[in-house]
């Protein structure tokens, strides 16, 4: 699973591979083969991540919750890289704890996403328009779970680096979005999308999304720990992954309404 645009570790330069240079590459290619390895490793995948947020005081809040993701398969059953199920299950604290957030993410429309608050057994609807709002009272915004299209923005390659493609990206459609445009610094051996800053129409960047640690799991380059910052603010949310697994088994059933009052158990443990 990939929960990924993010600033990579270190050592990932040290890679002996050799980079694809950008003469060899058109910019579709460059993003699709970054939106793969960021969301479509696997057919499916979990991990456990804890959340630290903290606010320009330095006072800290967390959250520890289990992410399932599921890609449908194509009309033969192959793997495609299509529409998506995301299912998020919250422990701790007590005041998030059996709370769920599950996403069907759509190539071709606006995603469903819902949200299932324990304490009052409700199941609210969360409207394409709230999807850059805040997740969870975090940094990361509800659109960051499951990523964004690439048909909602247009891609311009802007940079080439030893390391790096440089990526501008502006919304289609911006009255939908909060920001003007948004580069992406990807690696040009692994694809991984290691650092994203995000403008407004003046220039000012107020949020970044990066990278700590990286790691090789099952075979595929896996982001371990990531940050978001909001510059405006100062506070800013730091995401640890861990128990992270690949083709675990999940399947579509797991991904309705029916289960947001009664989780996977099996594999959420």
């Amino acid at each position: 699973m990939k929960f990924r645009i993010l600033l990579a570790a270190l050592s990932l330069f040290a890679l002996a591979t050799r980079a694809v240079s950008a003469d060899d590459l058109a910019i579709d290619e460059i993003v699709q083969r970054a939106n793969h390895v960021s969301y479509y490793e696997g057919k499916d995948g979990r991990a456990r991540v804890n959340m630290v947020i903290t606010d320009a005081q330095g006072r800290t809040r967390t959250r520890r919750f289990t992410i399932l993701r599921w890609d449908e398969p194509g009309p033969d059953g192959q793997q495609v890289d299509g529409d998506q199920r995301f299912y998020v299950y919250f422990d701790r604290p007590a005041d998030v704890s059996k709370m769920v957030f599950m996403v069907h993410k759509h190539l071709d429309r606006d995603d469903d996403r819902w949200l299932y608050m324990p304490s009052l057994d409700l199941v609210k609807r969360i409207a394409a328009t709230d999807k850059r709002t805040s997740f969870v009272g975090s940094d990361f915004f509800y659109e960051d779970v499951s990523g964004r299209r690439l048909s909602d923005d247009k891609h311009e390659l802007v940079e080439t680096t030893d390391n790096y493609y440089v990526v501008r990206n502006t919304p289609v459609d911006k009255s939908l979005v909060e920001f003007a445009w948004y580069k992406v610094w990807i690696h040009k051996t692994t694809f991984l999308p290691i650092k994203v800053e995000y403008y407004k129409a003046d220039g000012t960047k107020y949020r970044e999304y990066s990278a700590e640690k990286v790691d090789q799991i099952d075979g595929h380059w896996t982001v371990t720990k990531s940050k978001m910052s909001n510059l405006e603010t100062g506070s800013s949310t730091e995401m640890s992954y861990s128990e992270v697994r690949y083709d675990v088994g999940l399947n579509g059933d797991i991904f309705t309404e029916r289960y947001l009052r009664k989780p996977p158990r099996k594999f959420l443990r």
